[in-house]
């Protein structure tokens, strides 16, 4: 279950005080059929339509967050840069290649010749440099921690538009509730003017109830207009969290209406041992750490190994000459420490600090946010309740009495009007907070690193 708080457009447009639209079908005087079917038409096309439950939607929106994993082009970008980075590992901690050489040495410069001189020889050598023992394994662990950085930046970024992908789904299913009670609404004005042309025409009314009817559903119309907008927004929004170049087809949102336990203690550990953005800033301080101890071994020589074999030709006239091996090994000089080594200690040092840091920061991060999200949740959930349980009840009241008053002509047509566009804007009002509800649910799944069952589908090693 998820949710997010309406769209503030959204909620202005069908919020706003000038919109009120009557959804009873109000009775001629002395008409006590028709006006016991106004009554049940209201109970009927009003009742609460802003949410269904989360089983008819789950499953449509576990598809396109499937779509979303497998085709977003951000995460499908984090994925080659996860590749890229493993690819890396071996690599790191490999033997440089080794050298060949072959040519002639010692050879006259005033008489070139093979045979003249004793020490003139084809060679054919072979050199490997050999590191000092202890850097191959840190190179390779500063490559392994750099993957596994990147594996939980690939989650993250995983995390992060499924995340978005729910918001702009529930922005959808809010505008689609609205749409529908707002639908509902513009029927049932539709119903009232006709009862009011009506009562206008055999002398019980007057002009201004049908004129004020007109009005309402000329601002009913209005506000779908605005709703289309909304909706146009959410769906490109929708289609490019999926990896799509092209607008989505129909897509049937709904709001989630069940209910889940937050234990803040629970959720908090649980950010904090699982975000995989803290878990890849742990990996980057592991990995600078290791790099203050690659740095360092700078102070130590790398050895080069040679292995040379040459051949001398037979002396003119003379006995043949004995072929020579020779094996060398050679090491480079650290003496430049001051100007090379100590700097980039320096340096590795200096982004372990930033690493920690950085974690440190992200971690404050993440539980103000979660305590943000947590506040918001529980209070979008209270206000949805008290919506459905004592506003939206007592409003079906009101307008039942309503009724009755209009139908012996002890109230009027505005007031008619005024009571049934309070119960509109208390639906749209209760579905906003369901709305928010969700999305406020889907901020906390990102930010505990649970933002989508499909997560389940890589595996924990794949994340790993």
């Amino acid at each position: 279950m998820k949710i997010g708080f309406a769209p503030a457009r959204a909620r202005r447009a069908c919020v706003s005080a000038g919109l009120i639209v009557p959804l009873v079908a109000a009775a001629q005087p002395h008409d006590p059929s028709i006006a016991a079917a106004g009554r049940a038409t209201v109970l009927t096309a009003s009742a609460p339509a802003a949410h269904a439950g989360r089983s008819a939607s789950d499953s449509g929106l576990e598809a396109l967050l499937a779509e979303a994993i497998e085709h977003n082009p951000e995460i499908r970008a984090a994925r080659s840069e996860r590749a890229a980075a493993r690819a890396r590992i071996a690599p790191a901690g490999a033997l440089d290649d080794p050298m060949v050489e072959a040519g002639i040495v010692n050879l006259p410069a005033a008489s070139p010749s093979l045979a003249r001189e004793d020490m003139t020889m084809k060679i054919l050598g072979l050199s490997q440099r050999i590191p000092y023992p202890g850097k191959r394994g840190l190179k390779h662990d500063v490559a392994v921690l750099d993957s596994e950085s990147l594996d939980h930046a690939y989650a993250e970024t995983v995390n992060r538009v499924v995340r978005d992908a729910r918001v702009a789904y529930y922005e959808l299913a809010l505008v689609h509730a609205s749409r529908r009670l707002i639908d509902d609404s513009r029927a049932l004005v539709r119903q009232l003017l006709k009862v009011a042309d009506a009562r206008y025409a055999v002398g019980r009314g007057n002009q201004v109830d049908v004129l004020r009817g007109q009005t309402q559903l000329s601002k009913l119309s209005e506000e779908v207009l605005k709703l289309e907008r909304e909706r146009a927004t959410a769906t490109t929004e929708l289609a490019r969290m999926l990896g799509r170049d092209a607008a989505l087809s129909v897509v049937d949102a709904r709001l989630e209406s069940g209910e889940v336990h937050l234990d803040p203690a629970q959720l908090r550990a649980e950010a904090l041992s699982r975000r995989p953005q803290l878990r890849a800033l742990e990996s980057l301080v592991a990995r600078n750490r290791r790099s203050i101890d690659l740095a360092k071994t700078g102070r130590y020589p790398d050895f080069d190994l040679r292995l040379s074999y040459g051949q001398r030709d037979r002396m003119p006239g003379g006995p043949g000459r004995s072929d020579l091996v020779s094996v060398t090994v050679a090491m480079n000089l650290p003496i430049w420490e001051g100007t090379k080594t100590q700097p980039r200690i320096a340096e590795a040092a200096a982004l372990h600090e930033q690493a920690l840091s950085l974690l440190q920061a992200q971690r404050n991060e993440t539980v103000m946010r979660l305590g943000q999200q947590i506040a918001a949740a529980k209070q979008s959930l209270r206000t949805a309740r008290l919506y459905r349980s004592e506003i939206i009840p007592q409003a079906y009241a009101t307008i039942d009495a309503a009724i009755s008053a209009y139908q012996v002509g002890r109230s009027d047509f505005a007031l008619l009007l005024d009571n049934q566009m309070a119960l509109l804007n208390f639906q749209l009002g209760e579905a906003a907070a369901v709305a928010a509800y969700d999305k406020a649910l889907a901020e906390i799944d990102f930010v505990t690193g649970r933002a989508a069952p499909a997560l389940a589908a890589l595996g924990e090693g794949e994340q790993r």
